[in-house]
């Protein structure tokens, strides 16, 4: 097993349990304590968990993986559900995408998108057939370079775990434009309490980016589905779309229908 296999694995033990012991480690991942050791100081010195006797722990009270950790997880269904959310924006529209590992599949597949590119489309010409808004580092730097795409960029404050821009000069730009549409990505949502995220900052930037567009589209692999996370973002009242993976049981996926949201499973 590569240390980038190990060191995402450690992440995801620690993400689920809350900590990681040692021994345990070594015996899930085949390897030696020692290396398992050395992982958790390296993982400990990047801040990603707190080193203990004998293990780690989550760092912080909002422990979240860093995003290059996270593109790993559920890729096949996360790619699928980026492609169908980029066919539910037309030409010309403006898009809000919040940060995620999903997302930024979203994004990849709205920049490939053979009408958005095409001379039918404009794209050709170099003038730009979308515009997309985003408070993610990530996201801004993948499009950046697309001329079929007008990239506009929140101000704010930058966190490292998920290259997400937030704070007062992040919701001030928000605040003064309107979207066709809005897509979040979310680490819970459920047909009672809504659409949640790990971080309150980010919780807050999402929101205002639903607020301010006519359609919101969720796009959450299935294991977000009936999941808890700390801040709100919205509830199902402003959200048009979900946009999954076929994991979604199907009774999950009927209240979600019942509750006025159409679910896309793919």
């Amino acid at each position: 097993m590569s240390r980038d296999a190990r060191w995402n694995a450690l992440l995801e033990l620690v993400g689920k349990h809350g900590r990681v012991d040692v021994e345990d480690a070594a015996k899930t991942l085949d390897v030696s304590a020692a290396t398992i050791r050395r992982d958790l100081d390296q993982l400990a010195e990047q801040q990603l968990l707190t080193r203990t006797r004998g293990g780690a722990i989550a760092h912080g009270v909002s422990y979240e993986l860093a995003l290059r950790y996270k593109t790993g997880r559920n890729a096949p269904e996360k790619r699928a559900i980026g492609r169908a959310v980029a066919e539910l924006v037309a030409v010309g529209e403006v898009v809000g995408l919040t940060g995620g590992t999903t997302i930024t599949e979203v994004a990849r597949s709205l920049a490939v998108r053979a009408d958005l590119v095409g001379e039918g489309a404009g794209g050709a010409s170099g003038q730009p057939t979308l515009t997309v808004v985003t408070n993610a580092l990530n996201i801004a730097n993948e499009l950046v370079i697309r001329p079929q795409i007008k990239m506009v960029v929140t101000g704010g404050v930058a966190r490292p775990q998920s290259y997400e821009l937030t704070g007062p000069l992040a919701s001030g730009v928000l605040g003064e434009i309107t979207l066709d549409v809005a897509v979040l990505g979310v680490n819970a949502i459920d047909t009672e309490r809504g659409a949640y995220v790990h971080h309150e900052g980010e919780a807050s930037i999402n929101r205002l980016l639903a607020q301010q567009a006519q359609r919101v589209v969720v796009a959450a692999d299935s294991s977000k589905i009936g999941k808890r996370a700390f801040a709100r973002v919205c509830d199902l009242s402003l959200v048009d779309f979900l946009v999954t993976d076929r994991g979604i049981a199907p009774e999950a996926s009927a209240r979600f229908t019942e509750a006025g949201v159409t679910v896309i499973a793919v």
